[in-house]
């Protein structure tokens, strides 16, 4: 049995404008949950499958998308006994922001977000013209002829504008016996996420939605694989990390991200990211000078 555990080893970094991949297999991998600094589009193909993203669980029909957004906690759970076939594509932020002229590519993204449901599920004639342009995406990824590059990105913005058209028209998912989860629990990670620089000690958040300190952390890490302590922390250090990265200094990204001490932050922060606030800041204007 392989672990792949994405705490002790790389959570997959993306150099490029997005990159594609198309994977079968048939091992018994248990998968930790993880996150990535850059947006995923997963497309099931086959097998048995189910995807836990921030605390729902969605069990997957052959041409189902997932959306993952760059910092949503998640991680697949596979039967080993059947081929696992799927279609992974991860998409560097900036080159969505670089393509978002008259329209934004992160629409996708924001929908799945604003519904929290990350969930598509594809009918004809839509499923048609995805598959098309998954075969089309995946024969200019592997070429190397004149305008390769150009093709290949071309394919890729014309696949996210039909994904998206097909979110926007059809609406949330009507099978919700697929997608399973705790309301309460839903409820308590909207408010950590939309409060992050508040107080959510086990205390507060316990008062907030009237539940024993037991009870809560016991339902929380059933639900989500994390520790409630835990969960808060990464999401408060992925939000100082996206500020530092914006230009914000490092005492107004430590604040805003709900830290009250600076030297506990810097910590933590070194011990996430493997490099210290100061250092990425430094980092982001030596590659701004270069550019």
């Amino acid at each position: 049995m392989d672990r792949i555990d994405f705490h002790d080893q790389k959570r997959g970094y993306l150099e490029g404008d997005f990159a594609f991949f198309h994977l079968k297999d048939m091992k018994n991998m248990l998968f930790e949950y993880h996150y990535h600094d850059f947006n995923k589009i997963i497309i099931f193909i086959s097998g048995t499958a189910t995807y836990l993203i921030e605390g729902k669980a969605y069990r997957l029909k052959p041409w189902d998308v997932l959306f993952v957004s760059s910092s949503q906690v998640h991680k697949p759970i596979i039967d080993p006994t059947a081929l696992y076939e799927r279609i992974v594509i991860w998409i560097n932020p900036g080159f969505l922001e670089r393509h978002s002229d008259e329209c934004s590519l992160f629409t996708c993204f924001a929908v799945t977000n604003e519904r929290n449901e990350n969930l598509l599920r594809l009918e004809n004639p839509a499923l048609k013209d995805v598959k098309l342009l998954l075969t089309k995406l995946e024969d200019a990824c592997k070429g190397s002829a004149f305008g390769t590059a150009i093709l290949k990105n071309s394919i890729f913005m014309h696949l996210l504008i039909v994904l998206t058209r097909e979110l926007l028209e059809t609406g949330r998912t009507k099978e919700m016996h697929d997608i399973v989860f705790d309301e309460c629990i839903q409820k308590l990670l909207e408010h950590i996420n939309a409060n992050i620089s508040e107080d959510l000690s086990i205390d507060a958040l316990a008062a907030e939605f009237f539940l024993s300190r037991y009870h809560l952390m016991h339902k929380f890490k059933q639900q989500t694989g994390y520790s409630v302590h835990s969960y808060i922390l990464q999401k408060r250090l992925l939000k100082a990390d996206a500020l530092i990265r914006s230009g914000s200094p490092a005492a107004y990204a430590c604040e805003q991200s709900g830290f009250n001490d600076y030297s506990s932050f810097v910590r933590a922060y070194k011990k996430m990211f493997g490099i210290s606030p100061r250092n990425r800041i430094n980092s982001q204007t030596a590659s701004a000078d270069s550019s």
